[in-house]
C-alpha cells in the first residue's frame, strides 16, 4: 500500500508517518514534506524518484506528473486502467494526504496551490479505491481504522472524499473573494457578477424557526463571528429565534453604548422592547424594562457590561428572560439569574462583529446588499425647523434614532433622558406606528422626542406624536412633501432633525 503525503500544514505528520509505516505502507512525499520525513528519521521517497523529474519553477511543478495522477486516478475495476499502469509502469497509489497552502492568510498569487487542489479532487474523485485526507484532525481516525480493519471502508472514504471537495471549494471561493476585494490589481467590488460562498456548520440547533423545521448555525469558512467566542452558562440548548433575537439584541447595545453611560436593549421577536442608557447598569436595566415590561416576557436581555451580582438581581426580578447576554458574569451572577428559571440560557460573549453584506432568500435564489449600517455623522444632520433641539433633547434623538433603526418598518420610537418609552414596530401604516408607541410611553411622551425610520409621507403621523406631547423629532426626510412637514412641526413648536438616511428594515 502506498500513501502519498504533501502538506503545508505539518501538524500531526509525524505521528501520522509513523503509524503508517509500522503498518507496512510505503510513504511518497513533495519537496518540504519529505525533508520533514527523513529529518524524523521516518523512510519516505521522493516524488521526483518517481516522476524522474525535479521540481522546477521553484516548486510551481512537482506533483503534476502522469506517474503521480495516474496512481491516483486508475479504476482498479477497470482492465483498462490496470493495463494502462501496467503499461507505463505506475504504481497505484492508495491514500493521498494533502492540504493547501494558506491562501486565507496571505493572499497572494504565490499562495495559490495549483498542484494540491489537482491531487486532492483526483483522489476523491476516485474515492472507490482511494482515501484523500485534508485535515490533520482526521488522522488519528484514519490510522484507528486502518489497524482494526486493514483498510478505509466505502463509507469512510467517501465521507473523506467529501470533506475533500469542500476544501478546495472554500479554497477557490477565498481566491475569488480575494479577487473581488481587489487583489491581484483589481478594483474592489463589493456585489461581483458571481458570488461564492463557503459555508461550514458551526452549530446545531434544537430546531428551526419553528419546532417542524430542522435548523443550524453556519459561518463562512475560516471566518470566525462573534457567535464562536460565546460560551453559554447553563440553560437549555439555544433555538433558530434565540440566535436571531440574541444578535439583534447584541448588536443594539454596541450601538448605542457608545458613550460613558451602560446601555441595556431588551429584544422580543427581533424588535427593541425596551432600551436604556444610565450610569450604572442596575439602573440601565430598570429604565429599559420600564419601556414595555408586558412584552419582555420571554426575551432576550443584553447587557452592555459585566453582569455583577446586583445587576443579575435586579434582572432576576423583572419578567422571565429566555436569554441574558453579557461580556461576563461576576460571582453569584449566574445563580442569581438562574434560580428561578434553570432553563434561562447565560451568554457571556465578546463584542459584536457586523457583516459586510446581508443575504436573504428570495424564493429558491436571494437578494444581497451592504449590511445596514448607521452612516451619517451628528454632524451632517439638518435642522430645518425654528426650534432647535436642546443638549437634552439632542442625545433623546440620537437614542431614539438608532433603537428605530433596529425596528421593524414601518416604525416610530419615543425616547426621554436616555430611556426608549414607546415603540411601534412593523405596521403598514406610519401613523398607526406613531398611535402605537405613544400609546405605549402614555403620558411619558410629553417633552419627549420621536425617531422615524423613513419619511412622514402626511403630517397625520406627526400630529400624533405632537398630540401626545412629543417636542422633538428625527426622521431622513426626502419626501415631497417635506416642506409641508416642516410647516407643520414649526406649527406645532417641534424641533426636527433630517438625517438624509433612511433606515427601513423588513
Amino acid at each position: 500500500m502506498r500513501a502519498l503525503v504533501s502538506v503545508y500544514d505539518k501538524t500531526g505528520l509525524t505521528d501520522l508517518a509513523r503509524g503508517l509505516v509500522d503498518l507496512g505502507w510505503e510513504l511518497i512525499a513533495s519537496g518540504k514534506t519529505a525533508a520533514a520525513l527523513a529529518e524524523a528519521g521516518i523512510a519516505v521517497t521522493e516524488v521526483a524518484e518517481i516522476t524522474g523529474a525535479p521540481e522546477m519553477l521553484g516548486g510551481r511543478v512537482k506533483t503534476l506528473h502522469p506517474k503521480v495522477h495516474g496512481g491516483i486516478l486508475a479504476d482498479r475495476s477497470n482492465p483498462s486502467h490496470v493495463a494502462d499502469l501496467a503499461a507505463q509502469q505506475v504504481e497505484p497509489i492508495d491514500l493521498v494526504v494533502c492540504n493547501l497552502y494558506p491562501f486565507s492568510s496571505d493572499p497572494s498569487i504565490e499562495l495559490i496551490d495549483v498542484g494540491g487542489p489537482t491531487m486532492v479532487r483526483a483522489a476523491a474523485k476516485n474515492h472507490a479505491h482511494v482515501g484523500v485526507v485534508v485535515d490533520p484532525a482526521d488522522y488519528e481516525r484514519v490510522l484507528d481504522e486502518l489497524r482494526t480493519a486493514g483498510s478505509l471502508s466505502s463509507d469512510t472514504r467517501r465521507e473523506l472524499a467529501r470533506a475533500a471537495f469542500a476544501h478546495s471549494a472554500a479554497y477557490d471561493a477565498a481566491i475569488v473573494e480575494w479577487f473581488d476585494a481587489g487583489g491581484a490589481g483589481g478594483e474592489p467590488d463589493l456585489l461581483p457578477p458571481t458570488l461564492h460562498l463557503a459555508l461550514e456548520r458551526a452549530q446545531e440547533l434544537r430546531y428551526g424557526e419553528n419546532p417542524h423545521q430542522r435548523g443550524a448555525r453556519y459561518r463562512d469558512r475560516g471566518h470566525p463571528t462573534w457567535w464562536d467566542g460565546v460560551v453559554q452558562h447553563g440553560g437549555s440548548a439555544l433555538s433558530y429565534l434565540n440566535l436571531f433575537d440574541a444578535d439583534a439584541a447584541w448588536r443594539l447595545v454596541a450601538e448605542i453604548g457608545t458613550g460613558t453611560e451602560r446601555a441595556v436593549a431588551i429584544i422580543k421577536h427581533a424588535n427593541p422592547c425596551g432600551a436604556a442608557l444610565a450610569p450604572t447598569l442596575a439602573e440601565a436595566y430598570r429604565r429599559a424594562l420600564e419601556c414595555d415590561p408586558l412584552s419582555a416576557f420571554g426575551g432576550v436581555v443584553a447587557l452592555g457590561g459585566p453582569c455583577t451580582l446586583e445587576v443579575a438581581q435586579a434582572v432576576a426580578e423583572g419578567p422571565q428572560a429566555d436569554v441574558v447576554v453579557a461580556p461576563s458574569f461576576g460571582a453569584g451572577a449566574r445563580e442569581a439569574l438562574t434560580a428561578r428559571r434553570k432553563a434561562t440560557r447565560l451568554l457571556e460573549a465578546p463584542p459584536h462583529t457586523a457583516a459586510t453584506l446581508e443575504l436573504r432568500s428570495l424564493g429558491a435564489g436571494f437578494l444581497v446588499q451592504d449590511a445596514d449600517q448607521l452612516a451619517t455623522a451628528r454632524s451632517d444632520w439638518q435642522v430645518p425647523t425654528k426650534a432647535a433641539p436642546t443638549d437634552d433633547q439632542w442625545r433623546d434623538i440620537e437614542l431614539a434614532w438608532r433603537v428605530c433603526a433596529r425596528t421593524s418598518s414601518n416604525s416610530i420610537v419615543v425616547a426621554s433622558r436616555g430611556q426608549a418609552l414607546g415603540v411601534g414596530a412593523g405596521q403598514q401604516s406610519r401613523v398607526e406606528a406613531a398611535q402605537i408607541a405613544v400609546g405605549k410611553a402614555g403620558d411619558r411622551s410629553r417633552g419627549a422626542a420621536a425617531a422615524s425610520d423613513a419619511f412622514f409621507p402626511f403630517r397625520d403621523g406627526l400630529d400624533v406624536l405632537a398630540a401626545a406631547g412629543v417636542v422633538a423629532v428625527v426622521q431622513p426626510g426626502g419626501s415631497v412633501k417635506d416642506g409641508e412637514i416642516v410647516a407643520a412641526a414649526d406649527e406645532h413648536g417641534m424641533a426636527m432633525v433630517l438625517t438624509g438616511e433612511r433606515h427601513f428594515r423588513h
